[in-house]
């Protein structure tokens, strides 16, 4: 059983079904070609989604001792953290609501086969 390393960033300003889209594109892969998909990807969420699996890589070196050649990503998932509240007003009187959602992204790997 190899041992896992994880990553965190929780409250990320991103709504998560747009991180979804990037975190679709790395998981099961080996974390270089992982990082290099996510370098190349124009979303935002590709961003966020690389510095949290840099830090699961760099957490690995440092505890592990683990080559980050050898790491393979073996989950990569995005939920849904809380949900600012705010108001547009629009005509009539009324008001519409907006709902500004934040994404929690959770990165593990392991030395794979």
């Amino acid at each position: 059983m190899a041992i896992e390393y994880r990553a965190t960033q929780r409250n990320a300003r991103i709504s998560p079904t747009k991180v979804r889209l990037s975190a679709d594109l790395i998981r099961g892969k080996r974390v270089e070609e992982a990082l290099n998909n996510l370098e190349f990807d124009t979303r935002r969420g590709s961003f966020m989604l690389r510095k949290v699996l840099q830090s699961a890589v760099a957490s690995a070196q440092s505890r592990g001792g683990v080559d980050p050649l050898d790491l393979r990503v073996t989950q990569c998932f995005v939920d849904e953290g809380f949900t600012l509240k705010r108001w547009k007003p629009c005509g009539r009187g009324r008001i519409h609501g907006i709902k500004k959602r934040c994404s929690h992204i959770n990165v593990v790997v392991a030395a794979g086969e």
